[in-house]
């Protein structure tokens, strides 16, 4: 793995924790999808060097072929992560319309309370 993209990809993992480890639950919502591509990025990069090798179709010769696990392991990631992320999306708006709040103290404090914030 070349340096400025570990560099990248170390960028987008501490951006990513900062955010997941946030009191609002919107910036969550976007550490988790900072953290998900990050691991994407990090999955590509170490699958290794495709520059002079060739597409692993049965029968074409005897070549240096690239490795198709990688990318189907990251097609696999980006169709979960798109799943977890569309019910984060939910789950976060019904939260806000429900207590009126993303902030993960207050809905706490008021589930501790047994107040409920309905308006």
């Amino acid at each position: 793995m070349q340096t400025d993209t570990a560099c990248i990809v170390a960028a987008l993992f501490g951006c990513g924790l900062y955010l997941v480890l946030s009191r609002n639950l919107v910036r969550t919502l976007f550490g988790f999808l900072l953290l998900s591509n990050a691991v994407n990025l990090l999955l590509l990069a170490t699958s290794g060097d495709p520059r002079g090798k060739e597409a692993p179709i049965v029968g074409a010769g005897n070549f240096p072929a690239v490795d198709p696990l990688p990318q189907a392991l990251i097609l696999t990631a980006i169709v979960i992560s798109f799943a977890v992320t569309a019910f984060l999306v939910v789950l976060v708006y019904r939260l806000a319309l429900d207590h009126g709040t993303t902030d993960s103290e207050k809905l706490f404090a008021a589930r501790s309370d047994g107040e409920e914030n309905t308006p």
